[in-house]
């Protein structure tokens, strides 16, 4: 459950270790969230084959449909940027997601029987919808600190659960695939300088807008279990 009080662990593999930073208390604030993530069944039948490869197709289906609203959260934030390596670094990710993980789930997509134009013709589910508008809303209405704290569990949960889930491997090469993409070096060195922007400017904001940023980040941490959830029951539109 999300409302369970204890941590995972007590301070995340990847990010600065100063137990001081903005990011540590971020982290604090949805270590339960992070629990839940890790013991959800969706998580879990990902390592042990136990996973319907039908709700992982979902999970691929919506996520592109994710990916596409997140790239487009990351130009936003990119072009608030408080420097202009700060505006290099985000376009530099947002094109990365289509170079990247768009690339990945052309490889997922024959391999669980789905076509892009079969994924184009899924609408997005209500928790998809939800998560992008808020994303979007977030980022194109708020500071750059809102910015960057609504896009910032996309980044960090799944690179703490990609190696969390690659110390544990897959029965299925498929979900394998897919662990070794959030697991590696690479992307954990992509968060981690995230992680490092996100410690200077968190200690420059005042404790009202501090305190926004941190209730973005938590919603969206909640949404990012939210989104395996939907596709674990494989949600749809009730009518």
């Amino acid at each position: 459950m999300i409302g369970m009080t204890q941590t995972h662990r007590a301070a995340p593999r990847i990010g600065p270790a100063d137990p001081e930073s903005w990011s540590t208390r971020l982290w604090t604030e949805i270590g339960p969230i992070f629990d839940a993530i890790v013991a959800h069944p969706f998580v879990t039948g990902l390592t042990d084959g136990s996973l319907d490869p039908d709700a992982f197709a979902h999970y691929v289906a919506q996520d592109v449909h994710y990916l596409r609203a997140y790239a487009r959260a990351l130009a936003v934030v990119a072009a608030k940027a408080p420097t202009l390596a700060d505006t290099a670094m985000f376009a530099r990710h947002a094109a990365e997601v289509f170079d990247v993980e768009l690339a990945l789930h052309g490889q997922l997509l024959p391999a669980l029987g789905l076509t892009s134009d079969a994924v184009d013709a899924a609408p997005a589910t209500p928790t998809t919808q939800a998560y992008n508008s808020y994303l979007l809303a977030t980022v194109f209405g708020g500071t750059f600190a809102d910015g960057l704290a609504a896009v910032l569990p996309c980044y960090w949960i799944y690179a703490e659960l990609g190696a969390e889930l690659l110390q544990r491997g897959s029965t299925d090469a498929r979900y394998q695939r897919w662990i070794d993409s959030y697991g590696g070096d690479e992307f954990a060195a992509t968060v981690t300088e995230v992680l490092r922007l996100a410690d200077r400017i968190g200690p420059t904001l005042t404790p009202a807008d501090e305190a926004v940023a941190r209730a973005h980040f938590v919603t969206t941490s909640r949404y990012e279990w939210m989104f395996f959830d939907a596709a674990h029951r494989r949600e749809g539109w009730p009518v």
